[in-house]
């Protein structure tokens, strides 16, 4: 397996040579060459796979140059009912006939986000131990990433952690969970402005050639393909849990706001898992629903921005997009290339009256957005009907899912994190708390530790540099 450029800058690379970058040195994302493909006869034998021996299987496809007896353990190691909670991993809760939530918030940071970043923290441990490297990681989070990303490198040999967030704008728990943590190799960055700023921060310090080099600059966010091929995982148990027969058709509806989620859906398609639909859930941030809609996608000034009440979507530059176009061009580096200098020139660009429009109707996404009065809505019916409560990003999601469900199709609604992450939407859907786990119960009076400054690159550069001397 060999790894290109979206922009078409990279020669041909292996895995264990892009896993640490992040970007590519041209400023696109690295995607592979081609997706393995899978017969039919071949997923019927991966049906009563554990967790583990499933995710062994899917990932042994893209990390060809790590010996496989290393990545089992790597593996084994990272799938486990201590870390998950069960031996399922990510078991699916039946609401009702033909519709299912699938559990994903069952590990440390209680979001979907653990599901890659715990494999990529053993992951990256192992490749920088073979080469005696050192990794300063960074990233940006409007939520859950950034507690999901230090949960699993704290304490890590080799491995010092610059998480940037929008200050203030995220829930009381999500911020303590992340502000909170006092390990030496954590530094948290919060950054006056919306995330899109914290993102294009990182952006900006990682197209640095010379200063990422210097500092060895590598990347946890949904940017990073290990991390994405890591979360197709689940789309694979969560079909074989609820599939009467390998090859009849599921529906997935996926709350997205960095289009990761979801791309990890298309992968999965890709790769010959029968999925009908892949429904995505925004919410007043509605970019990514204009886009599927319409074939415009315009990238809100920060101004623009809403700050909700699913925060982790409060997001107008979806970073994973550009890997989706680049699939939906039949691979055609040239043509992103020149869609992305007009998002960086003008703030997006308009598919209508070119080639990729037709593509675009039949590419099997559907979408739809959701307000504060819709999440409220949905959270009170689902515990009314189901006595199940689910976070206000997980609304998004099922409300979506139902206006797209076809009746004789079932449907899968990918849940992304649990209540208690979002305490004050939940009390004013229900009049009641949710259930924290008793190890998180008193975060949020825990003592936090926080760099606040303005959305300024040579600041944050300056601060890498001050934390990566030793």
């Amino acid at each position: 397996m060999r790894y290109l450029s979206t922009r078409g800058g990279m020669p041909p690379r292996r895995f264990c040579e892009i896993l640490l970058e992040g970007l590519a040195p041209d400023g696109g994302l690295v995607v592979p060459e081609t997706y393995p493909h899978l017969t039919l006869e071949e997923l019927a034998r991966w049906r009563d796979l554990s967790y583990p021996a499933l995710a062994l299987e899917v990932l042994r496809r893209y990390v060809d140059d790590l010996p496989e007896a290393q990545l089992r353990d790597i593996v084994a190691r990272t799938y486990t009912r201590e870390v998950f909670g069960s031996a399922d991993i990510t078991p699916v809760r039946t609401l009702a006939p033909g519709l299912h939530i699938l559990q994903l918030s069952n590990g440390p940071t209680l979001a979907f986000k653990d599901l890659a970043m715990q494999f990529l923290g053993n992951l990256f441990e192992h490749v920088l131990s073979r080469s005696g490297q050192r990794l300063n990681i960074l990233g940006a989070t409007s939520g859950d990433t950034g507690s999901a990303a230090e949960y699993a490198m704290r304490g890590k040999h080799g491995i010092r952690v610059f998480m940037l967030s929008p200050y203030g704008r995220m829930s009381p728990f999500q911020t303590a969970q992340m502000y909170a943590l006092q390990d030496e190799n954590i530094f948290n960055i919060g950054i006056r402005g919306v995330f899109d700023e914290c993102q294009d921060l990182v952006k900006a310090v990682s197209s640095d050639a010379q200063f990422k080099a210097r500092h060895r600059i590598g990347a946890v966010n949904s940017i990073n393909w290990a991390r994405v091929i890591a979360q197709v995982v689940y789309y694979f148990k969560a079909y074989f849990a609820v599939a009467h027969r390998v090859g009849d058709p599921v529906s997935f509806a996926v709350p997205s706001g960095n289009f990761g989620n979801i791309f990890a859906g298309h992968i999965a398609r890709r790769m010959g898992l029968p999925i009908h639909r892949l429904i995505l859930a925004t919410n007043e941030n509605d970019v990514l629903d204009e886009f599927f809609r319409s074939g415009r996608y315009r990238v809100r000034k920060g101004e623009e921005v809403h700050q909700t009440s699913s925060p982790s979507m409060d997001i107008s530059k979806a970073s994973n997009f550009e890997r989706f176009i680049y699939d939906l061009s039949g691979g055609d580096a040239a043509q992103v290339l020149r869609l992305w200098q007009q998002v960086e020139r003008g703030g997006g660009f308009d598919l209508r009256g070119t080639d990729l429009m037709p593509r675009l109707a039949d590419c099997g996404f559907v979408s739809g957005s959701s307000s504060h009065a819709d999440r409220m809505d949905t959270i009170r019916r689902v515990y009314r009907d189901y006595g199940v409560m689910i976070d206000t990003h997980t609304a998004d999601g099922l409300k979506v899912g139902l206006e797209h469900r076809d009746a004789d199709v079932a449907l899968i609604c990918l849940e992304t994190a649990l209540p208690a992450k979002f305490a004050d939407a939940v009390r004013e859907a229900l009049g009641r708390d949710p259930e924290v786990p008793a190890s998180l119960r008193d975060i949020e009076q825990l003592p936090q530790r926080v760099e606040v400054m303005d959305a300024d690159v040579q600041a944050v550069k300056a601060f890498i540099a001050a934390g990566c001397e030793d």
